[in-house]
């Protein structure tokens, strides 16, 4: 995006934001992982014809929910609606201007930054296009100080350097170090939570189903303990009110913080369900997952005899007796002669 700063010139009032406004209407981080997950969705469909029977709809039901899970476990990570917040009013619009204007004003506050909206009602107002999207971001290897003297350098309306200035480092509200800090074990705790994720897929493709409902009960787990971090940060940050003209602005949990807790909810009932059914009814939960229960039918376990791969001996007693078979007369005569030539002659 290109900017220019107009002094104070021709009737101009410094600072003058001037060209296109950056505005984004979706996350590119979002739009590739959703696009990612819906291609393999899409896949996925394609090739369910070609199973037979019920086991369409268990498998079905078994790919939607997984892709959805790990869908939201890295959506979220990107997104910056873990706290909200809206209002409409009126306010100042520029520095060393008397000039107000009606419009909304939006924050929202992720894991790596804040993202602040300012829209006019109406759009046209002052003769100019009333309609910002201003991201500042505190990842590692960034500077939110170097980002907030920016957009002072380029002369950002008065609502938006205001809220953007109530997060920076030196600020008396304190809200930098806590959601910075807060946002990282965040991240983190859902990073270990998409792991999770994938080796629960793994091990519900093998005939490990209770290890694979294990996994996806601690996937569960850990998005709560993600939450647990976020909400800690809310919690405990100091009050600071955040007024804008004739309103004051209020945050709340936004949609990433439900969709997560939803989310993690889920994975918990799968993995305690799962570990119920495993312990009640093994076989129908292998009969779900389309894993063949022939073997465990014709073969049982018997540890007092060492498993399925040790040999098994019957005793003496257990031996079937032997049975005497007659003979036909024929087959007697020809034996006795066989067995008569067969002496040896011992007379001497």
């Amino acid at each position: 995006m290109h900017t220019t700063t107009k002094m104070a010139a021709l009737g101009d009032t410094f600072p003058f934001y001037t060209g296109l406004k950056s505005i984004f209407p979706m996350d590119t981080a979002l739009s590739v992982i959703i696009t990612i997950f819906l291609t393999a969705l899409v896949t996925f469909i394609i090739i369910l014809p070609g199973i037979r029977g019920k086991m369409r709809l268990f498998w079905l039901l078994r790919v939607v929910t997984s892709l959805f899970i790990g869908a939201v476990i890295l959506a979220v990570n990107f997104s910056s609606e873990w706290s909200v917040g809206q209002v409409s009013t009126n306010t100042s619009y520029k520095a060393f201007s008397s000039e107000w204007i009606s419009a909304e004003i939006g924050l929202q506050i992720g894991l790596g930054g804040v993202n602040i909206t300012l829209t006019g009602t109406p759009v046209q107002q002052l003769n100019e296009t009333i309609n910002y999207n201003e991201e500042f971001t505190w990842h590692l290897g960034e500077s939110y100080a170097n980002e907030y003297a920016k957009a002072l350098e380029k002369g950002l309306p008065d609502p938006v350097l205001y809220l953007a200035e109530k997060f920076t480092p030196n600020s008396p509200c304190g809200l930098h170090d806590r959601y910075r800090l807060a946002g990282h074990y965040t991240s983190a705790m859902l990073w270990v939570a998409f792991l999770c994720w994938l080796l629960a897929n793994v091990m519900l493709s093998m005939p490990v189903l209770i290890y694979g409902g294990h996994m996806l009960l601690v996937t569960g787990v850990f998005q709560l303990l993600a939450l647990t971090f976020f909400s800690m940060a809310m919690s405990f940050s100091p009050p600071c009110p955040l007024r804008l003209g004739t309103a004051t602005l209020h945050t709340h949990h936004g949609p990433a913080f439900w969709i997560t807790l939803a989310t993690g909810l889920i994975c918990v009932l799968l993995g305690l369900a799962m570990t119920v059914i495993h312990k009640m009814q093994p076989h129908k939960l292998k009969a779900f997952f389309n894993q063949s229960v022939m073997e465990d039918s014709v073969r049982e376990w018997n540890p007092e005899e060492g498993g399925l791969l040790s040999p098994q001996y019957r005793s003496k007693a257990e031996s079937p007796e032997p049975q005497d078979i007659p003979l036909s007369e024929a087959s007697a005569e020809a034996n006795y002669s066989d067995s008569a030539n067969a002496e040896p002659d011992c007379a001497l």
